[in-house]
């Protein structure tokens, strides 16, 4: 859920608290009941202290009030500054995508679907190198097969930004056998079988973490802001 979401239910709360200071018709049940918000699926409420408080005497229902929707406010600012964090995955173009010729054009793929390259590089990885790449598969019988083609030739090596970049990205790259995958993904268009499938995506969040620090240095990761952006996410 994107941060305006939060900016905007940050501004009914403090609405709510200049109310309660002006009309003595807001109860502080009311006001707690009112700074209940659904983030994402799950419900953010004001402690249980407010809500099992008294509010037969109007002005201890103020009081209670007045310390409640501060609360909510204070909970809401926390939960935007983490929805703020931008969300990155690993792509990587393998040898066969690069020799084919098709940087250009699986770059151009996410360039038009908004998402921001913040990170690039054109590398030859060891089979040692490979090995770390494919841990989790290290127990299947085609892993040997798989290091020796990603450290067979160049590899670009990519960390891409913006909302939903892990699960779109995924979506963008299609299945990983082409002969499953749907027209219009670069799998789909661009390759034939699974041993040469062109393109490796970050599968989850844990993931992308994991392969972007082993690919890149904190310092090769550039964080801008694209004049693109307000005309992709808006701020009204």
């Amino acid at each position: 859920m994107s941060s305006q979401v939060y900016r905007s239910a940050s501004r009914t709360v403090r609405a709510l608290l200049s109310a309660s200071q002006s009309s003595p018709l807001l109860s502080g049940r009311t006001l707690a009941a009112a700074t209940i918000t659904t983030l994402g699926g799950k419900v953010l409420s004001v402690p249980s202290f407010y809500e099992r408080a008294d509010y037969k005497n109007s002005t201890r229902g103020r009081i209670s009030g007045v310390l409640a929707v501060p609360a909510a406010a204070y909970m809401l600012q926390g939960q935007e500054a983490s929805a703020a964090e931008p969300e990155r995955t690993f792509i990587a173009i393998k040898p066969d995508g690069v020799q084919r010729g098709l940087i250009a054009e699986i770059i151009s793929r996410f360039e038009r679907k908004g998402y921001k390259l913040v990170a690039v590089k054109l590398v030859v990885p060891s089979k040692e190198f490979a090995q770390k790449h494919y841990h989790d598969l290290k127990d299947r019988p085609f892993f040997d097969g798989l290091c020796d083609f990603l450290s067979s030739g160049p590899v670009l090596a990519m960390v891409w930004e913006g909302e939903g970049a892990i699960k779109y990205g995924r979506k963008l790259i299609g299945a990983t056998d082409p002969q499953k995958s749907e027209p219009g993904t670069i799998r789909g268009d661009l390759a034939v079988v699974v041993g040469r499938n062109i393109i490796h995506g970050s599968d989850g969040p844990e993931t992308a973490k994991d392969e972007i620090a082993l690919w890149f240095e904190p310092s090769e990761l550039v964080s801008y802001t694209s004049n693109a952006e307000k005309w992709l996410y808006g701020g009204n």
